[in-house]
């Protein structure tokens, strides 16, 4: 074990998590549960938030919510800790789980893709899994309008570098209904 100049161990620099999430108190219970694991853990609501967190710390491990208020989306977060650290373990938290988003998220530099609700024990045996399985069950579920709408949009997004604007336009709808779409309160 590898001794820094603070003191601290290499184990527990490994150790430090990243929570990317806006839902306040669901942020907070993932954060008092993984530091009850060891983890030294930030939070950050947003991507700017997030950011200005990778400018402190370099974690080995993050937790992105897929659906952020505002115009950011999960994958741009993904995205932009992929570009931080190749490394890092990033799991996808998602209320709104579909295979497109799973495809683009995994693309951009997740390790894992979960469906809410997912708790810690979810999230670590996710980050221990990284390297896929083939033991995850299949399901039957029939995809509504809303998810393939919601797939869509994030497909756009994805292809446009989060462009809201541009995706707007490929989408053939006004920018400030595109916003409304991605501001809409996550289903629980």
């Amino acid at each position: 074990m590898t001794t820094t100049e603070d003191g601290s161990t290499a184990e527990q620099e490994q150790r430090h998590l990243l929570i990317v999430e806006d839902d306040a108190a669901f942020a907070r219970t993932l954060k008092r549960s993984f530091e009850r694991r060891g983890y030294t853990v930030a939070l950050a609501a947003t991507l700017d938030e997030m950011r200005e967190r990778l400018a402190q710390c370099s974690p080995g491990y993050a937790v992105v919510d897929l659906k952020l208020n505002g115009e950011a989306s999960g994958l741009a977060c993904v995205q932009a800790l992929n570009a931080h650290d190749e490394s890092m373990l990033i799991v996808v938290l998602t209320g709104f789980a579909s295979i497109a988003t799973a495809v683009e998220a995994i693309k951009l530099g997740a390790c894992h893709y979960l469906a809410k609700p997912s708790n810690t024990d979810d999230i670590e045996a996710a980050f221990s899994r990284a390297e896929g399985t083939t033991e995850v069950s299949l399901t039957n579920r029939p995809t509504s309008i809303k998810t393939l709408e919601w797939e869509r949009i994030h497909e756009t997004l994805a292809e446009t570098g989060f462009n809201i604007s541009e995706t707007a336009r490929r989408l053939g709808m006004h920018r400030r209904t595109l916003a409304r779409k991605l501001e809409k309160q996550r289903v629980k």
